[in-house]
């Protein structure tokens, strides 16, 4: 094998730029294995380079605040259920938080710090990240609490399924659980079908750098690693006002 030969699989590909970029990472690590184990002397991969490609702005479907506000307000919380949807979708809003820490709450990882309770979210790489909670956040969940009227075991997850006679069991959601109830929910809010669960996390964003929030902390709260990850999310440049237009002196 030959580094010409990858870089002509790499050039005929008919495929997007990221996944072409995905497909020599993987040939990569493939001939590095292949060295490691002295199967071949070297790695005809590393001289191949992919396609540029520079992502400045996300393609995450981002809400308003009018239409984050409308989704919570539209659920209804005369059920346990509609109860735990407020709360997940809540934590995701307030606390940046990417769907699978949420669902990977336990009771213990609501816990209070001082005066002030907090979330503590296990993120990418089995990171711990404590954020405090935003005080609707809270409110959403103690009243999930206090309705599910949970077990002592700190242990025990905080968002489960429910079974059909309306009873929750021990199973802990999933992603497609939660994106189905994502989906259900936002159809019924009159929300674009496009909505999906990493949505709150970039309406949360947004939200927190249109009222004076700063990339540095919204990139603390959301546990990036660089700032540049957390500017993609950001779309309050999204509205070009009618002043901006006018500015044009012809």
């Amino acid at each position: 094998m030959q580094p010409v030969t990858i870089a002509l699989y790499i050039e005929k590909h008919e495929l997007s730029v990221p996944t072409i970029k995905q497909h020599l990472a993987a040939i990569r690590k493939l001939f590095d294995w292949l060295v490691t184990g002295q199967i071949i002397p070297y790695s005809p991969a590393t001289s191949v380079r992919g396609p540029r490609h520079v992502v400045t702005r996300g393609k995450t479907p981002i809400l308003s605040v009018d239409q984050a506000r409308s989704l919570l307000d539209s659920i209804d919380t005369s059920t346990i259920v509609g109860l735990r949807d407020r709360a997940l979708i809540g934590i995701m809003v307030y606390s940046f938080a990417r769907v699978t820490a949420v669902i990977k709450m336990r009771r213990r990882d609501y816990f209070q710090d001082r005066k002030r309770w907090k979330f503590r979210l296990h993120e990418k790489g089995g990171k711990r990240h404590d954020v405090p909670a935003h005080h609707n956040a809270e409110e959403y969940l103690d009243a999930y609490l206090d309705a599910a009227t949970f077990e002592k075991d700190a242990k025990a997850l905080l968002f489960r399924t429910i079974d059909r006679k309306g009873m929750m069991t021990n199973r802990g959601m999933s992603r497609t659980d939660v994106l189905k109830m994502v989906k259900r929910r936002a159809k019924k809010a009159g929300l674009p079908f496009s909505t999906c669960c990493h949505t709150f996390r970039g309406t949360g964003i947004t939200a927190y750098l249109e009222n004076g929030g700063t990339i540095e902390n919204a990139q603390a709260i959301a546990a990036h690693a660089s700032p540049k990850t957390t500017k993609l999310y950001d779309r309050t440049s999204d509205e070009i006002t009618l002043d901006e237009i006018e500015r044009i002196v012809i």
